[in-house]
């Protein structure tokens, strides 16, 4: 004020200024450029805009009604493309890896469904392969624990403190269910992997895959008894089960237990034992093979895992005439469980059937009727389904072996997709128990591709015996009969044969079920040759059934 000087305000004097004064046009150039600053270049970086202001990054300014809509907001984009939530509300770095791997996943889910359409054979191996599966697995539980974490940082994100005490409430149980649902799935999907690939481990055998013979598929399947009145172990059902490759269409041969003069095929160790095929009178039969062969011959295959079935495999493909691929052998001890855990079966039954019954072999006494299974459509769990495969009392093994027909038809009708996934643990638990076989783990793929062919077409039935031939067929059977008539009825189970079948109004001779079920016995077959019957009442009721 009085007597002060401009450089001496408070005592303190101000250094006496350098520079030139301003002049418009300096403060003009420094200023502006056009709608733009003009900074100095060694002013350093720019800095960054402050996202204080920004609802999405700091809801603190929010309006109430806007922190619920981004909370909501946040949780959905958490859940449908996870790393999205934080890459726009504050933590980029994770935001961008956690979308790297949401993208990732989407394409080879994308990858999987593709090759599902156009090379399903490459995605089962690919998802059957121990190692491959072992990645699954893992990668699934990384999923899981990833997911999880980054529902902990969406909260956090959200800032529960912020929002009204029902919003809080809300938010936190659906951040709570989310993770049980997102992470639990996963856990649970490696679980399922882990499950199969032990299944897949245990059951089947190592090796390379096999290639269709004449465009099929051939594989024996028999269903072993090892029982208290018997001395080893029996396959009393034998079944070959002919594929398609191209189509899925599925032819399935009835061997009898009882077929004598079993020839074996000249590459076979016991074709050399019984040059004549298996003949010695009533007890050589075809399902004597396994008991013979685990008794007398087992040093003939020295590096075969089950000397016996491969035997009977080697039998099935003299009596048929075709390359047999591998063999399953189910032990009919544990059948009841595997139909336990395919949740039963169902099936329209002809004719009534005992539950027990028949002589023990042992003692020669009548064994006890211990229930019935009665005519009409039943769903039956395991231990009535073992009986129905399995009764004697009162029926020819025909019959009997119609039934198994029967039972192997509506088993596989089971095997849907839904019911797979929901008792897929029940069933490979069962499988290990119960299933042996020799297919190699790699034709897995090759195998369940045409499975899935085979599901669009009826199954057609075939045998060595009635209702084809007549009772004495199996005891004095005309083998190169047999399997002409047999490649005739193969040739008609293949797209082109069927096309032409239908273009001349002539039918297969194979047994082929009723539109929307695979039925058995139900139809009358086509004769092609004078030991062929002409009807099939060579079936009881007791062996009639159908799968509805």
């Amino acid at each position: 004020m009085n007597g002060s000087s401009p450089s001496d305000v408070g005592g303190t004097p101000y250094p006496p200024s350098t520079q030139a004064p301003y002049t418009d046009e300096d403060y003009a150039e420094d200023t502006f450029h056009g709608a733009s600053a003009t900074r100095d270049p060694g002013s350093g970086p720019r800095k960054k805009r402050s996202n204080v202001a920004d609802p999405l990054v700091n809801p603190r300014f929010a309006a109430p009604a806007d922190r619920t809509k981004r909370a909501w907001w946040l949780l959905g984009a958490t859940a449908l493309v996870p790393g999205s939530a934080q890459l726009v509300a504050g933590r980029k770095g994770l935001g961008r890896v956690a979308l790297r791997v949401t993208v990732t996943v989407w394409a080879l889910i994308l990858f999987s469904a593709v090759l599902w359409l156009v090379w399903k054979t490459a995605l089962i191996w690919l998802l059957t392969n121990s190692i491959t599966s072992w990645i699954l697995m893992f990668g699934l539980l990384a999923l899981a624990l990833g997911w999880v974490f980054l529902w902990f940082d969406t909260l956090r994100l959200i800032r529960p403190g912020l929002l009204g005490d029902k919003v809080r409430r809300a938010v936190v149980i659906v951040t709570v269910l989310a993770m049980v649902v997102t992470g639990g799935g996963l856990v649970y999907a490696a679980h399922l992997v882990s499950v199969a690939r032990g299944a897949v481990s245990n059951i089947f055998a190592g090796g390379l895959p096999f290639a269709p013979d004449n465009g099929r598929y051939n594989i024996l399947l028999m269903g072993g008894d090892a029982g208290d009145d018997r001395e080893g172990r029996r396959p009393d059902s034998m079944t070959v089960l002919s594929v398609d490759a191209d189509s899925g269409r599925t032819v399935t041969v009835s061997l009898p237990r009882n077929l004598q003069n079993v020839p074996f095929p000249e590459d076979s160790p016991l074709h050399d034992v019984y040059p004549s095929g298996f003949s010695c009178g009533d007890e050589c039969i075809l399902n004597a093979i396994y008991t013979d062969v685990m008794q007398n011959h087992q040093d003939l295959y020295p590096d075969v895992a089950d000397p016996g079935a491969e035997a009977t495999k080697e039998a099935a493909e003299g009596v048929t005439g075709v390359e047999i691929h591998g063999y399953v052998l189910i032990d009919m001890d544990g059948f009841e469980s595997l139909v336990e855990a395919l949740g039963g079966i169902t099936l329209d039954v002809g004719g009534r059937v005992p539950m027990g019954g028949g002589t023990n072999e042992t003692t020669g006494l009548p064994n006890p009727i211990l229930g019935w299974i009665e005519p009409g459509v039943q769903h039956m769990d395991g231990n009535h389904a073992l009986w129905y495969a399995r009764s004697r009392e009162g029926a020819t093994d025909y019959d009997r072996q119609a039934r198994q027909r029967c039972v192997q038809a509506a088993m596989l009708k089971q095997l849907n997709p839904v019911n797979v996934a929901t008792k897929f643990q029940d069933l490979a638990n069962s499988g290990e128990e119960i299933i042996e076989t020799d297919i190699p783990q790699s034709s897995i793929g090759s195998l369940v591709n045409v499975a899935v062919k085979a599901k669009n077409h009826d199954l057609e039935s075939y045998a060595v015996g009635p209702p084809f031939y007549d009772q004495s067929f199996p005891t004095y059977p005309d083998f190169e009969l047999f399997q002409s008539d047999l490649q005739d009825v193969l040739d008609k189970a293949t797209d082109d044969g069927a096309d032409a079948a239908a273009s001349s109004n002539v039918p297969a001779r194979g047994v082929a079920g009723a539109p929307g079920g695979v039925g058995v016995a139900m139809s009358v077959p086509v004769p092609a040759s004078p030991a062929m019957v002409t009807t099939a009442e060579e079936l009881s009721a007791n062996g009639t059934c159908s799968v509805p």
